[in-house]
């Protein structure tokens, strides 16, 4: 008896290649830095006019130190939205987001420097999770400033 011929089996990988991302097209993003836009007027009059910060019972009159650093961000995030629905190209994206990561990343140490957080005492610790989300912005925020830079010396290298 003989036994059937086997042939031996090759391994093949398929052939990886890195998939091609593409950007989404100019009414796409325009479309989108005017949405950006909309939620920042909105959060800058939710802040300072209707309902106002001081509806949240978490926040203390300390707010009031760090106001201009978080409408400045609020701000800064509404204009650059506003010039990107112009204009976008990659090299000022770059510089405007690096301005936005900045700016936020002031306001978010000024709010740890002040902490005008305050939670009813008793049960679960609140305002150790705050800083632990703070604290987790502040380092998100240094990373994307870093990135952005980056962004921007390969643009000038290209």
């Amino acid at each position: 008896m003989t036994s059937p011929t086997i042939e031996p089996r090759t391994r093949t990988s398929p052939t990886r290649t890195s998939p091609t991302r593409t950007r989404p097209t100019r009414t796409q993003r325009r479309v989108g830095y005017v949405v950006g836009a909309l939620v920042n007027a909105l959060l800058l009059g939710a802040v300072n006019g209707w309902p106002g910060w001081d509806a949240l019972p978490f926040l203390t009159d300390d707010f009031r130190l760090v106001l201009g650093w978080v409408n400045a961000s609020i701000v800064v995030g509404l204009l650059a939205n506003l010039v990107y629905a112009v204009s976008d190209p990659p090299w000022l994206r770059a510089v405007g987001d690096g301005v936005q990561n900045i700016v936020g990343l002031v306001a978010m140490v000024r709010l740890w420097q002040v902490f005008p957080v305050h939670f009813t005492p008793g049960g679960f610790d609140w305002e150790l999770v705050a800083r632990v989300f703070l604290g987790i912005g502040i380092v998100g925020a240094s990373i994307a400033v870093v990135v952005a830079f980056v962004r921007l010396v390969r643009r000038a290298a290209t």
